[in-house]
């Protein structure tokens, strides 16, 4: 990961100097794999979950120039970017071989090396994290779970200028007889809690049973408590990817024409989201942010 650079005290100049070689690590122990989430529906239990704190993988390369100050930041913890996310959502972010990796991760990896800052995960519900919740209670400094912006969400975050298009799919098993969101009414449908996409079929007249991750969601499709699922196609295609899988299908696609953004809580730290809106903007220019997505989607972005 990237080398930090520790904030400096500002409640006097003897303070200050005592703080400013002391440099902080980032030797955090992974948590181990979250593949296993059983396919339980949502229980008020489920947002009461606890957060986990992971580092994220280490790299070799030196910080870049800060394009602002981490003392002008306000941090959590001093010389990290800590970030809250909900895990599994590959290609987003998940964990393999003890480390949480994804697109997400790979932007904000890029903004905490511009600010000189090592990004250091959270994994908290998504419910506390779209309501910024989390955000304001202090658990992290940016929310990046492949969420979607809404008049809803920039009533109580500030978002980063757009990272993401995305849509949502319709997934069931092969032969289904189910060709789109009208012939899957009165089916058992399942979909995440909190999502745009549960708020989508609800809106087209679907009760769908309500599932806290999205693993729980798929393990619902597959144990037969339900027959058809909603997710983001690039999760979904995802999925798909894997040979367990194989006996299902994408049956529609949903053009909900949504984008996603990164989020810091309101009003506390304009200088962040700058830095952030400048990954974002600055590696669509210069080629960085085709790379990450390439890597993480596995096409080259829709131009613009």
């Amino acid at each position: 990961m990237h080398t930090s650079y520790t904030r400096l005290a500002a409640v006097s100049a003897v303070t200050a100097l005592s703080l400013f070689t002391a440099a902080c690590g980032g030797d955090d122990e992974a948590k181990p794999a979250a593949g296993s989430s059983s396919a339980a529906p949502v229980s008020s239990a489920a947002a009461a979950s606890s957060e986990t704190s992971i580092a994220a993988p280490a790299s070799s390369e030196a910080p870049a120039n800060s394009a602002a100050p981490a003392t002008a930041l306000k941090l959590v913890k001093p010389g990290k970017l800590t970030t809250c996310t909900h895990l599994p959502y590959a290609p987003f972010q998940s964990e393999k071989d003890g480390k949480i990796v994804g697109f997400d991760v790979d932007l904000i990896d890029l903004a905490a090396k511009k600010l000189g800052l090592e990004q250091e995960i959270v994994d908290t519900p998504f419910e506390t994290i779209k309501t910024g919740a989390d955000l304001n209670a202090g658990k992290c400094d940016v929310a990046a779970a492949g969420m979607t912006i809404t008049d809803e969400r920039k009533a109580v975050m500030d978002f980063s200028v757009p990272y993401f298009d995305a849509t949502q799919a319709m997934l069931a098993k092969k032969g289904s007889g189910i060709t789109s969101l009208e012939s899957a009414k009165g089916k058992k449908f399942g979909s995440q809690s909190g999502t745009t996409g549960e708020d989508f079929v609800k809106a087209g007249g679907i009760d769908p049973v309500s599932f806290e991750s999205s693993d729980a969601e798929l393990n619902a499709l597959r144990s037969g408590q339900v027959v058809v699922i909603v997710q983001d196609l690039p999760v979904v295609n995802e999925w798909l990817k894997d040979a367990a899988n194989a006996e299902y299908e994408i049956v529609a696609n949903l053009d909900t024409r949504e984008q996603y953004g990164f989020a810091v809580k309101k009003g506390a730290d304009p200088a962040l989201l700058k830095a952030i809106d400048g990954v974002i903007t600055e590696g669509k220019a210069d080629g960085s942010y085709d790379k990450v997505f390439e890597k993480w989607i596995g096409s080259k972005p829709p131009t613009q």
